[in-house]
């Protein structure tokens, strides 16, 4: 079982950027882990996610270019560039037992973080 606790969300302008951080209670390697958020009344989208390794990467579509997910021995990152207004959402840091699908799909995901707002203005 692992813990996750996600911070570093906040309100930011169009254009701008945010670093989400997703503390970890076990070491990275140990897990596939991802990055998915839910916006009010809408499904929730996965966003990044990588495999345990670190080597193979997965974004979800309408962030391909602008965020990117790192990673060390015990944090997951999530880098937001070129912020927009449809970027706002409740963010959650995610967590599975391999094997890693790298399919962005939540029920995949047995373990999740309690989320961090992330809201931008136009």
């Amino acid at each position: 079982q692992v813990q996750l606790v996600e911070s570093g969300g906040g309100s930011v302008q169009a254009g701008g950027s945010l670093r989400l951080s997703c503390a970890t209670s076990s070491f990275t390697y140990k897990y596939c882990l991802a990055w998915f958020r839910q916006a009010p009344g809408k499904e929730r989208e996965g966003v990044a996610g990588f495999d345990t390794t670190g080597g193979t990467s997965a974004y979800g579509s309408s962030v391909k270019g602008r965020f990117a997910i790192s990673r060390d021995s015990r944090n997951v990152y999530l880098q937001m560039n070129s912020l927009k207004p449809e970027d706002t959402a409740m963010y959650y840091c995610a967590a599975r037992i391999p094997p890693c699908t790298m399919t962005l799909r939540g029920p995949e995901y047995e373990y999740w973080g309690q989320g961090t707002q992330v809201t931008v203005s136009s």
